[in-house]
């Protein structure tokens, strides 16, 4: 048994319990307060027609026949059975009705003490069901229909509400078992994915707060499962990348033990602080990829002047920038290097006609870095935004680790923005960055 499921369907029926505990006590009162309240009514018409008789009937000193006449007369002209004693207590007159009730053991007749002495007996008269079977209140709250079995009103009124718990109750432990089992089937999920099934994703079929945090499961798994593929295609293309440099470095440092010509020496001494540069570039553009991916919603944000930003790395490769002066809302350390990647690649693979230039967009501004490169193929505009990914020969021919343009999408994203490859018009690439106003 489920614990959760037990303690919610207990739940449910403790509260079903305790809701039908207070209203048959309820209804057992008001019914209780009723037949009270009618019993009081009856008692005072019956003393009423006690009194109006005592007036009426003759006097103990007529002659019996009279008296007795005179009384079946009253029982009958009032409906009512009734009989009359003397002083001593004995019988003067019974009405028929009167010796019926007596005979199917009714009882409850009220006495009226006559003036003179006499007892008058009144029973009272007795109700009828729908079905026009005859009602009586023998016993102080027991109930007669005709010849069926007898029944306490709260009796009767306990059984029907017992009825209707035990109906609800188990009707109840299907919903309850419905609901637990979604939530184990979420909780299996939750276990799955932890145990390394990364794309493992749960039912969110519904409308309900299970299923909304069925959905919230499968939307933060999948932001999960692309990080941990992130970091593991980072991780996997970095150590590749790694294995270059330290061959060469490797390879220089024992040329160098040979004691070589000055010449040569000085030329294995630039070997090396090249490719350590080129490690020192590899770690640092490694490190804030994993930052940019750990944490892909920006932060701190300032005014940054694109065209000023643009004028000051476009000074360091010697690019031409125009433009009109846009300011936009982001990161100013984030977006200098994703246009100090752009002007590099650019000046890596395009050669020294570099241009750079600024303007404002709809909504924000646009930042068009172009060169006079050799161009990227339309099929291949979208592939080379991705980690560690070179067009084919350009690795040999200049260098460069795979990241740069990651990195600028990866910014570019991060400010709500994007960047894409287009045709320049007369041979090369232009590189478009387009940022919100913010």
């Amino acid at each position: 048994m489920h614990t959760l499921t037990l303690r919610i369907y207990l739940t449910v029926v403790a509260v079903l319990l305790l809701f039908a505990s207070v209203s048959g006590w309820l209804f057992q009162r008001q019914v209780e307060e009723e037949r009270l309240r009618a019993d009081a009514v009856v008692a005072d018409r019956m003393v009423g027609w006690g009194n109006l008789i005592n007036h009426s009937l003759p006097g103990p000193q007529a002659p019996l026949a009279v008296q007795s006449s005179a009384l079946l007369a009253w029982s009958h002209r009032l409906r009512l059975p009734m009989a009359l004693d003397d002083a001593r207590g004995g019988r003067i007159a019974t009405s028929e009705s009167f010796r019926r009730r007596q005979a199917e053991g009714g009882s409850g007749a009220l006495s009226v003490q006559l003036d003179d002495g006499r007892m008058l007996w009144i029973m009272r008269p007795a109700s009828r069901n729908p079905r026009g079977q005859a009602l009586d209140d023998p016993a102080g709250g027991w109930l007669l229909l005709g010849e069926g079995p007898q029944w306490r009103p709260g009796v009767g009124l306990a059984v029907v509400l017992m009825l209707v718990f035990v109906a609800v109750a188990a009707g109840a432990w299907p919903a309850v078992r419905r609901l637990t089992r979604r939530l184990n089937a979420l909780k299996d999920g939750v276990e799955q994915f932890g145990a390394g099934r990364l794309d493992h994703r749960v039912d969110a079929s519904g409308r309900d707060e299970v299923a909304a945090l069925a959905l919230s499961f499968n939307q933060a798994a999948g932001r999960v499962e692309a990080l941990v593929r992130s970091h593991q295609s980072l991780l996997a293309n970095a150590s590749h990348e790694l294995r270059s440099p330290l061959a060469r470095l490797k390879m220089s440092v024992s040329m160098l033990g040979e004691n070589p010509a000055p010449a040569q020496h000085e030329r294995l001494k630039q070997e090396i602080h090249t490719n350590i540069a080129e490690l020192d570039a590899l770690v640092e553009e490694v490190l804030l990829a994993s930052r940019l991916d750990s944490a892909p919603e920006r932060r701190a944000t300032e005014p940054v002047d694109l065209l000023a930003l643009a004028a000051e790395e476009g000074a360091r490769v010697e690019a031409a920038v125009d433009g009109t002066p846009v300011t936009v809302s982001g990161d100013e350390r984030l977006l200098r290097r994703a246009l100090r990647n752009l002007l590099e690649n650019a000046r890596r693979y395009g050669g020294n006609d570099v241009t750079v230039h600024v303007r404002a967009a709809e909504g924000g501004a646009t930042v068009q870095v172009c060169d006079r490169g050799p161009g990227v193929p339309e099929d291949l505009r979208v592939r080379i935004f991705e980690p560690f990914y070179r067009l084919p020969g350009h690795a040999e021919q200049a260098g460069g680790v795979g990241l740069g343009l990651s990195l600028v999408k990866q910014i570019a994203e991060r400010h709500g923005g994007q960047v894409r490859c287009l045709e320049r018009e007369g041979g090369g690439s232009c590189f478009e960055l387009g940022l919100p106003a913010g």
